[in-house]
């Protein structure tokens, strides 16, 4: 009851002077854009680099055996030389109730030949049909289809074509060393080409149906090298690793399982830090405004400075022309806090969901090894749009503290004399 009079004159007061009041009112309204699209922004470009980064190729979550990182043998696979039930362990992980898709996969290293032209590369065996859902290498399809099971067909990247100079339909020779000490060797025939849009990708990694690469390098069909899966929350994956590493220990399989913040730290690096830099946006962006709120706080005192004074003369107290001051300095911030969320979260829509695309104007990037697409696309992140909110009002209220101060000091005899 007490503050409901001041509350009053300050919400009055705003319309003394309207077209100042609109112009402070505007500047923390695109105060409070700025800050949110910008948080947004960033938060887009973090999961853009996740997402291309895990799920171009790694997935979110993968499970080895637990002496195959980091040397990445080709007889560390899960269970030992003696294999694990494949079928089981995939039901087993895709329990989780936060993994969308698994996908088993075989490793080996070897060179790729055509004529005169060789490549040393990475040979990976993939299930066709799981496969997919887990990564989005095979989406990148530009010519030619994905190898069938059971067939001698490879899958190549564009770089990798251009060097050994072969396309869809023409016979490569796969040379690679195999688990039990032999020179595994065979002919394929290319059955697609692929682009990812990292260079280094599409030159070296080559795939194959998986037991076609279990007989090049003599692994039995139950010996596997990896895992990999897929999460409906990148940021839930190692919750999921957790529990997936207590769950698969009554298998009788000693597995590691790693989710993409420990296989790929730098871009958990990478997302810490642009956590940390939110708080300084907010701070710089608002510190700018609280000069422009101050100017106009210290503007309309002065020219009330006499309404003030006739007021102490009445016996008001300077703490009450304090609270009144202040009072109009909320009522601003909340003014512009409606003001900004107004025109906020249709631009935050927008950009969410129709993300303007600057590849006219260049092209993708790289950030760790993941594809950037140009794109202006932002997260919403409600929590901080109202911590913005919190620290617009905030502002508003501190750059009115020394225009209050001022006016509770007003002298009532000289100014009401004219001195």
């Amino acid at each position: 009851m007490a503050l409901g009079p001041w509350w009053r004159i300050g919400w009055r007061n705003l319309g003394r002077n309207r077209r100042r009041t609109l112009i402070t009112a505007a500047g923390l309204a695109f105060g409070y854009l700025a800050v949110v699209v910008l948080i947004g922004l960033m938060d887009g470009l973090t999961a853009e680099m996740i997402e291309s980064g895990t799920g171009v190729l790694s997935g979110q979550l993968q499970v080895h055996d637990v002496e195959y990182r980091p040397e990445r043998k080709i007889y560390d696979t899960i269970g030992g030389r003696d294999g694990t039930d494949v079928e089981r362990l995939v039901r087993e992980i895709t329990s989780d109730p936060v993994v969308e898709a698994v996908a088993p996969r075989v490793f080996a290293g070897g060179l790729v030949s055509s004529g005169e032209s060789t490549v040393a590369g990475i040979l990976m065996g993939i299930d066709p049909k799981l496969e997919p859902g887990v990564s989005t290498l095979m989406n990148g399809m530009v010519r030619g289809r994905v190898p069938a099971a059971g067939t001698n067909e490879i899958l190549i990247g564009t770089e990798m074509a251009r060097q050994l100079e072969v396309d869809v339909g023409d016979e490569v020779i796969l040379v690679a060393p195999a688990a039990d000490g032999s020179m595994g060797n065979d002919l394929y025939t290319v059955s697609g080409v692929y682009q990812s849009g990292m260079a280094e990708l599409d030159a070296s990694y080559a795939v194959l149906p998986i037991g076609s690469l279990q007989i090049l390098v003599a692994l039995d069909p139950g010996r596997i090298h990896e895992i990999a899966a897929s999460v409906t929350d990148p940021w839930l994956a190692p919750e999921a690793a957790d529990r997936l590493t207590a769950g698969l220990s009554p298998l009788g399989v000693e597995v590691e399982v790693a989710a993409w913040t420990e296989l790929r730290p730098e871009m958990l690096d990478y997302a810490q830090l642009a956590d940390g830099w939110r708080f300084v946006v907010i701070f710089i962006v608002f510190a700018i405004a609280i000069f422009g709120v101050a100017n106009t706080m210290l503007m309309a005192t002065y020219e009330r400075r006499r309404e003030i004074a006739v007021m102490l003369a009445l016996g008001t107290t300077p703490f009450s022309i304090v609270r009144s001051v202040l009072s109009e300095a909320l009522a601003l911030g909340i003014l512009s806090l409606a003001f900004g969320a107004a025109i906020t979260f249709p631009v935050m829509f927008w950009f969410h969901n129709a993300p303007p695309d600057l590849s006219w104007l260049y092209g993708d990037y790289t950030i760790f090894g993941a594809l950037i697409r140009p794109r202006l696309r932002v997260e919403y992140h409600f929590a901080m749009a109202l911590w913005t909110g919190v620290a617009l009002l905030m502002t508003a209220l501190l750059a009115s503290l020394y225009p209050a101060a001022r006016a509770a000091r007003v002298p009532p005899a000289d100014t009401l004399s004219g001195l």
